[in-house]
């Protein structure tokens, strides 16, 4: 399945998404830029904790709303990566009600729309 967009993240084992590190001054950013006489390539560690969350419980307006006309709700987190920086994406395989600020979750690939994207699931007890 091809990746929903181009140096997003590699597959792994485990996933990780692909920062950049600016090579003037070593700030990190995600998505990887366009620039690579500028910005390095990092990969961000796999697992993080929730910073912030929300759940969407209703459709968007369209447009600019493209997805499924079969809604479901979900859940939208910023998880933070280690020290390195905050990154947002979809928080996957939580229930709503358990969500929490803190909560270790890790990076897995997961389709949707048609491709492969990032999404941040609950890290498994040992």
């Amino acid at each position: 399945m091809e990746a929903i967009a181009p140096r997003l993240f590699v597959a792994g084992p485990p996933p990780r998404l692909v920062g950049g590190r600016d090579r003037q001054t070593g700030r990190i950013v995600f998505p990887l830029p366009d620039a690579p006489s500028r910005f390095e390539p990092l990969e961000l560690p796999p697992e993080g904790r929730i910073w912030s969350w929300t759940v969407q419980r209703f459709r968007p307006k369209s447009p600019p709303y493209a997805g499924p006309e079969a809604f479901a709700p979900f859940a939208l987190g910023y998880v933070e990566l280690g020290d390195m920086l905050i990154v947002e994406g979809r928080l996957s395989g939580f229930a709503f009600d358990s969500l929490r600020v803190g909560l270790p979750c890790r990076t897995v690939l997961e389709p949707f729309a048609g491709r492969l994207a990032y999404a941040f699931a609950p890290v498994e007890a040992s």
